[in-house]
């Protein structure tokens, strides 16, 4: 409650955080993603690409708009991209990932990407909106958004610069990725200084 009401504090400050009626915790992963959707497909409907990605992970801002979205581009429709996964539901129940066969009973998941960060269309954010709609709810967000990209007929493409592990750091490194995980936010700041300060350097 003490974060909560510290948190609806500070928005009435910055206007920087969007809050809905549900607990946010990981099992509620989905509800959040959807609620970015349709805040981004509501508020932002002119914007060219729109981009999730968790709390811990580090993006490298110069190539994203430089290497990805390249603003002198057309602007892309339909496009999703990250790291794509191709994989099956577990069916272990001490897993943090366990999917029930009554909740899903396919053996394979339509392929999508890590939700460690992945970046899409401005137009995509009101398709996958819609579409979770009439769509069985899933807790694990980044499987279900891939069952809505399925449902629409969009096959993620996968771009190996956004990192769903973690890298050790090093400046040449980091400056070919565009997202990694597990990044603290001590790590965040000393990178992003270091990276700023060292633009001059080749690799």
């Amino acid at each position: 409650l003490l974060s909560l009401s510290l948190s609806l504090s500070l928005s009435l400050v910055f206007h920087d955080i969007i809050a809905e009626d549900f607990e946010d915790s990981y099992h509620n992963l989905t509800l959040k993603t959807m609620m970015g959707m349709r805040w981004a497909s509501s508020f932002c409907p002119n914007a060219r690409y729109v981009m999730k990605t968790d709390s811990d992970i580090f993006v490298n801002m110069d190539n994203l708009v430089l290497n990805l979205l390249r603003p002198d581009a057309k602007p892309r429709r339909r496009f999703f991209t990250g790291h794509v996964i191709n994989g099956g539901p577990i069916r272990d129940t001490r897993s943090k990932w366990y999917m029930s066969r009554e909740l899903y009973p396919e053996s394979k998941y339509p392929p999508f990407c890590s939700g460690t960060g992945y970046v899409f269309s401005g137009d995509m954010a009101e398709l996958i909106y819609k579409t979770s709609l009439h769509t069985r709810l899933l807790h694990l967000e980044d499987v279900y958004v891939g069952l809505c990209l399925r449902k629409l007929g969009i096959h993620p493409v996968q771009n190996s610069g956004f990192n769903h592990w973690k890298m050790s750091y090093s400046l040449c490194r980091y400056r070919r990725v565009l997202t990694v995980h597990q990044i603290s936010p001590e790590e965040m700041h000393r990178i992003w200084n270091d990276m700023a300060s060292k633009k001059h350097l080749k690799c």
